[in-house]
């Protein structure tokens, strides 16, 4: 619009200019030169003019809205600094009423304190009490002897519970009249002669007692047919260094195992037992590796196990061998629990997802108060970090009634079965070779015992 204005503005002029040469040519008698002169200046004085009328209305303008902006930014002021009372009023007004609230509030956490402590020295009274209850039962009845084996049988490092009537592998077995150099070479010739014969045990659901996972132990056999538990001969067989040859050994025959287990059924898991030295080995972890990598088909299936004294025994080698199997998706279970102490987090990450927990641990209050964790919340608080809790050493009906009420849902022991020797054929290799790999004597053995597979 401005600029049509002035286009307007200027055509008039020249218009009135060129008026203005014409009258002079042709009523005052002035030459076509003077004329034109004539008519220039008067243009020139029109645009001089226009342009300086231009320039003080702008000025005018300019000088109004400056004005205005002044006005405007005074009220702005003004308006801020209202704000700012206010805000410093209502600061003033939560300030007060916060002290106010504390100092109400005051008397009731100095209650609350005192409450927590009394419950706190309570809850000591009580469990002092039970403790005491607790050992003044165990010492009356036929029930005592019974339930003091029991505990004691909760902590023994057995891989296996012996069946009634046989040696129960605390040191009377062959190994008992034997000096540790003996002792090592008898392992040593068992390991060569290939007579570590492979044991399963059931891990049934709770309480339908469907079998869902199997638990592979090992015996050692002496040249004399006489079974050698685990708990004996696995000590001096981690000292003499014959470990990570038994573990392959196990590995080996495990993988048969579930292979064929597999076939049978899709929804079947197995457990095998894994020392800590064979993971710290590094020329035998390598060969353990490459086997795992080579069947890492099975790492669904199968769940390496190690005892709880072993696992807070792992440095960084072990740790950085546990990652390399959790990488190639194998997962992994700890046995052998004495204690609650533990943090589930931590298993969680290195790729636990079992625990087994002896129910006398579980049952036994004085036993489970000097943990981190009460029994009745252990299995929800591993479900958190997806960590099945197996309760292992079950012996007794009345111990499942109570471990039921912990929301248990595995259970492992004597009373579902016993462990049974795998037959003969079941360890035959199902490659194109087909050779048999277990010990002479294993088919004698499982003709006593009917086998699992």
């Amino acid at each position: 619009m401005y600029r049509l204005a002035a286009i307007f503005v200027a055509v008039c002029m020249v218009l009135i200019a060129a008026s203005l040469g014409a009258m002079g040519y042709l009523y005052l008698g002035l030459s076509g030169m003077e004329s034109t002169l004539v008519g220039l200046a008067a243009l020139t004085g029109m645009a001089l003019y226009n342009a300086v009328t231009t320039r003080l209305r702008d000025r005018s303008d300019v000088s109004d809205q400056i004005a205005d902006l002044s006005r405007l930014t005074a009220d702005l002021a003004r308006h801020m600094a209202e704000v700012k009372r206010q805000l410093s009023t209502a600061e003033n007004k939560v300030d007060s009423a916060v002290n106010k609230v504390r100092a109400a509030l005051e008397p009731v956490t100095r209650e609350m304190s005192e409450l927590g402590m009394l419950v706190k020295q309570l809850a000591e009274t009580v469990a002092a009490h039970d403790a005491a209850l607790t050992g003044l039962t165990a010492t009356r009845g036929e029930a005592a002897p019974a339930a003091e084996a029991a505990a004691a049988s909760a902590f023994a490092p057995e891989l296996a519970a012996p069946p009634p009537g046989k040696p129960n592998g605390s040191g009377h077995g062959p190994l008992h009249a034997l000096d540790r150099e003996a002792i090592a070479g008898l392992i040593g010739d068992a390991v060569e002669a290939n007579r570590i014969d492979l044991y399963l045990q059931p891990i049934v659901t709770l309480p339908q007692r469907k079998v869902r996972y199997y638990e592979a132990l090992s015996r050692l056999r002496t040249a004399a047919g006489e079974q050698i538990f685990a708990a004996d001969f696995l000590p001096h067989a981690e000292a003499a260094g014959h470990m990570p040859k038994i573990d392959k050994l196990l590995l080996f025959r495990c993988v048969q195992i579930l292979r064929r287990l597999l076939m049978k059924n899709r929804d079947v898991g197995l457990f095998c037992n894994v020392s800590a030295t064979t993971l710290s080995d590094s020329a035998s972890f390598a060969q353990f590796l490459d086997f795992v990598e080579a069947n890492r088909a099975l790492s669904s299936s199968l769940a390496f196990e190690f005892t709880q004294s072993a696992f807070r025994g792992m440095g960084p080698i072990e740790y950085e061998a546990l990652a390399a199997l959790a990488e190639r998706g194998f997962r992994f279970s700890l046995d052998h629990v004495t204690d609650l102490r533990m943090e589930p987090r931590e298993l969680s990450e290195r790729g636990f997802r079992y625990m087994k927990v002896p129910a006398s641990l579980l049952l036994n209050r004085a036993l489970a108060a000097s943990g981190d964790i009460h029994p009745e919340d252990l299995a929800d608080l591993l479900a958190r970090y997806n960590i099945d809790l197996i309760v292992d050493r079950i012996e007794n009906e009345s111990s499942v009634v109570d471990i039921l009420d912990f929301d248990v849902r595995f259970g492992q022991g004597f009373l579902f079965s016993q462990p049974r020797p795998v037959r003969a054929e079941a360890m035959k290799s199902n490659g194109e070779r087909g050779e048999a790999v277990t010990a002479p004597g294993a088919q004698a053995a499982s003709q006593t015992v009917d086998a699992i597979v």
